[in-house]
């Protein structure tokens, strides 16, 4: 069975037109910007069958997917046209948050018989025990919290709906968290000409706030994304507020950094994760896995295993052990092209045959599972799990 630490299940989520005549004409807006979004995937994101959506619930089953990390994101709220680029968050993104959260719940009420919301360590091990796949919700982008004043109420209203990371920075900086350019059609140096950032900033006066109430609320922080100075300044707020180290820190879809792209971790930031008895989810992006290691010959699902396990091995190396690695796909979240043989969740059952094939069952077993089963039972969204 595997864990995906984070997949974009609600992308391919199309708002129903329901409600009252008010919420109806809200619902239109969405509507269109969900399929503006859905014809964007069509062509830049989705690699499953028939080029559609490769999360989904039946990918899920024939993958063998047992959990997933089901990332919450509006790319709309994150550009946001009307406020301008590295505007402040707007309160009104947390509604249209929890609005996405409820429709994947309604989505996923319509797969019972294979799938369910876990909220608690109950129900987490519930659908563990009855074979049923796992949804546990998350936040990509800390810009969805809105303005300091909202952080603290809005992350305790997230792990009251079960809510397990909130990966603070994300594509672009909107006064959270300075980030690392993640854009694959951009180089890092152009990036950083086009989409500028404070340079002597990592997190934000918001971002503070939010690293405080998920410590408090027994959300885990997600440092995917997040800039050098990010990562500092989130590493040195924790050795404030835990210095015993009991609060983990996951990095839920990365690459080790063999090459010079600065969004992939340096062996320091994956010593820190482990200190803290974390999970690293190596991503299923050709453009991160394979910067700086040279694979000859033609395109294929062995030499995509020989890229994750590279990951795999090298977490295995700073770390000195296999408890700190993972899988985080990061599938329809806009990585085309995915790795070769491992385009959609249908096509986990292989990988984890190949890594049980390469490291033997129980460490096999390890990344593909328990060490994400260990992270999200000892913290995660609600204080009922642990």
């Amino acid at each position: 069975m595997l864990v995906d630490l984070h997949a974009h299940y609600p992308m391919h989520l199309i708002p129903p037109e329901e409600g009252t005549r008010a919420r109806l004409a809200g619902w239109r807006a969405e509507r269109l910007r969900a399929r503006i979004v859905e014809a964007i995937s069509r062509i830049a994101n989705y690699q499953g069958p028939a080029d559609g959506p490769g999360v989904t619930v039946e990918l899920m089953r024939q993958g063998d997917v047992g959990v997933v990390l089901s990332v919450l994101y509006s790319p709309f709220d994150e550009m946001d046209l009307e406020r301008g680029y590295s505007a402040p968050p707007d309160p009104a993104y947390f509604g249209r948050l929890l609005d996405a959260l409820e429709l994947v719940e309604r989505d996923v009420r319509e797969h019972a018989d294979h799938a369910r919301i876990a909220r608690s360590g109950r129900e987490l091990d519930g659908c563990l025990a009855d074979g049923r796949i796992a949804f546990v919700h998350a936040v990509e982008g800390g810009f969805h919290l809105g303005p300091e004043s909202d952080v603290r109420g809005n992350v305790a209203e997230l792990a009251r709906r079960g809510v397990g990371y909130i990966t603070l920075a994300h594509l672009f900086w909107r006064g959270v968290a300075t980030n690392a350019p993640a854009l694959p059609f951009l180089p890092d140096w152009l990036y950083r000409v086009i989409f500028p950032q404070p340079r002597d900033e990592g997190l934000s006066a918001i971002g503070r706030a939010a690293v405080d109430a998920m410590v408090e609320n027994r959300v885990l922080i997600d440092i995917t994304h997040m800039s050098d100075a990010s990562l500092a300044d989130t590493f040195d707020l924790l050795a404030r507020r835990d210095p015993e180290r009991t609060v983990p820190v996951i990095a839920t879809h990365m690459a080790c950094r063999f090459g010079r792209l600065a969004y992939n971790l340096t062996d320091d930031t994956i010593a820190r994760v482990a200190e803290r008895g974390g999970v690293l989810g190596v991503i299923d992006c050709r453009h991160y896995v394979s910067d700086g290691i040279r694979r000859g010959g033609r395109r294929s699902f062995e030499q995509s295993v020989e890229l994750i396990c590279a990951h795999i091995d090298h977490i295995h190396d700073v770390t000195g052990s296999f408890e700190h690695a993972a899988i985080g796909s990061d599938l329809d979240g806009y990585i085309k092209p995915a790795l070769s043989g491992i385009e959609h969740l249908g096509r986990m059952r292989d990988l984890q045959a190949a890594l049980a094939q390469r490291y033997g069952a129980k460490r096999a077993q390890q990344v593909c599972s328990a060490n994400a089963l260990r992270v999200l039972r000892a913290r995660t969204g609600s204080p009922a799990l642990g």
